[in-house]
């Protein structure tokens, strides 16, 4: 579990720096104001589905079934399947393509009439990406299977690649039209990464096979999967609404302080892909099921409470250090502290629902994220416009609270003494970060305080985690 996990971080790293590059590289040239806006606003929703994909969507849909057929089966499963995703991304992009100006006026009500224009535009570009996605994340399943988690790990550094190197290349002189083609170029290198996983999946293009059997039983799985990352990407949908009615350049600010605050966490996502394949391949075994949930929730907060620590003791440093001159004097660095303490509760969720998934239950993780998601969504109509752009970010955490507990309470985890001491830990961890924040002067002597209480946090955290990890399971 361990190497795995840390060779698939190891290209997660290298594609979200990448993709903090692009964002950075995107400020730079035009700026945190109204383009940059406008292009983010077209961006929204294929990059809404390829980060849905990327965080194990259809994996988690696909990996159980496809462990489950003989090896006879597996190559008309995947011919189908094939087949049936790249209909539908097809129809997708011809739906994003045909009202691409009725959706820009949907995601980002407060742009003005130029910069409407110009995202729809490329939103008709950007559109071409969906097919290549999905067809993407079912081989990324496959190789999944056969335990090759590296190659499908470095589609996020070939879909940043192409955008990243026009960036660099053209500075101020990039257009928007060709920063759209060179997602879509990204995007066949993301696909052409991975053929030979499905090849060894047993798949090939002179056969094609239709199951309709195979296609129903995997969308049945995808259903309430599909469910639950819709009302995400509603509520991420919702924050860009409210950003930008908040003023020019807010929805540049919230989704900087997404990418900063994902940039030290990428081993999550590694993490929760390796132990959903291990719980998966556990199959009916329940309480070695739940001893790999409970490893993984000990290694979640060993990796993202002195992280998130780190951030918001250094948020004002970081932002002064990594991105263009001038944006530490607004609200960013607030903004990227509360979506910090968003992240550890965020994260113990997506583990919290995988434990569901390896089981099959697709059901489950689907009504309790759609309870936190409700609720956040309804903080977000109200909070922002009293308290500013920091109520998105409590918006959002209010949401990640509900349905961890939602969660803990359904596994009966609430009765675990390590389930009642990680959030309070967690609590007394972040607001301990705070004064650094708030009181250290200078940036490299804030960032050396901030670093040094990381570190602190990492070390009490890995001793307790081996003492934890050997505590006998409560029972349900």
């Amino acid at each position: 579990m361990f190497r795995a996990t840390f060779w698939l971080t190891l290209v997660t790293v290298a594609g979200l720096a990448l993709g903090f590059g692009r964002e950075w590289l995107l400020v730079d040239a035009w700026g945190a104001g109204a383009r940059s806006d406008g292009f983010l606003v077209a961006l929204f929703v294929p990059e809404a589905i390829r980060m849905t994909l990327a965080a194990g969507l259809l994996s988690s849909a696909a990996l159980p079934l496809y462990q489950q057929l003989e090896a006879m089966r597996r190559p008309a499963w995947v011919s189908t399947q094939l087949s049936s995703l790249l209909l539908m991304g097809g129809l997708i992009a011809a739906v994003l393509a045909t009202g691409a100006d009725l959706w820009v006026r949907l995601i980002g009500p407060g742009l003005a009439a130029d910069a409407r224009h110009t995202a729809a535009s490329s939103l008709l570009v950007l559109s071409g990406v969906v097919p290549l996605l999905l067809v993407h994340a079912l081989a990324a399943a496959v190789g999944q299977a056969q335990q090759r988690f590296l190659v499908a790990g470095l589609g996020s550094f070939l879909y940043n690649l192409p955008a990243v190197l026009l960036l660099l290349l053209r500075r101020s002189a990039t257009d928007e039209r060709s920063l759209a083609w060179a997602f879509v170029v990204g995007a066949v290198l993301m696909l052409l990464s991975v053929l030979p996983l499905l090849w060894h999946g047993g798949w090939r293009p002179w056969r094609w096979r239709w199951q309709a059997a195979d296609a129903r039983g995997l969308y049945a799985r995808l259903g309430p999967l599909l469910a639950s990352a819709s009302a995400s990407q509603g509520l991420v949908l919702l924050e860009r609404i409210c950003a930008s009615l908040l003023g020019e350049g807010a929805i540049t600010l919230v989704n900087l302080a997404r990418k900063l605050v994902n940039l030290p966490l990428v081993a999550l996502m590694s993490l929760n892909q390796v132990v959903l394949a291990r719980m998966a391949q556990l199959g009916e075994d329940l309480v070695a099921r739940r001893n790999a949930l409970r490893l993984g929730l000990l290694l979640t907060a060993t990796l993202t409470l002195p992280a998130a620590a780190g951030m918001i003791a250094s948020a004002p440093s970081l932002v002064v250090l990594l991105l263009p001159t001038g944006m530490a004097q607004g609200p960013l660095p607030m903004l990227l502290a509360w979506f910090a303490c968003v992240i550890v509760f965020g994260a113990w969720n997506a583990l919290l629902a995988r434990y569901a998934y390896a089981a099959g239950n697709t059901l489950l993780p689907m009504r309790y994220e759609l309870a936190g998601s409700g609720l956040n969504a309804f903080a977000l109509l109200l909070v922002p416009a009293l308290s500013g752009i920091a109520g998105i970010a409590w918006a959002a955490l209010a949401g990640c609270l509900l349905t961890a507990f939602l969660f803990l309470r359904r596994y009966a985890l609430l009765a675990d003494p390590l389930m009642l001491r990680l959030p309070l830990l967690a609590v007394l961890v972040l607001a301990g970060a705070t004064p650094l924040f708030a009181f250290v002067p200078g940036v490299w002597m804030q960032m050396m305080a901030a670093a040094l209480y990381g570190f602190a946090v990492l070390l009490l955290l890995g001793r307790w985690s081996l003492k934890a990890a050997r505590e006998p399971l409560a029972r349900a």
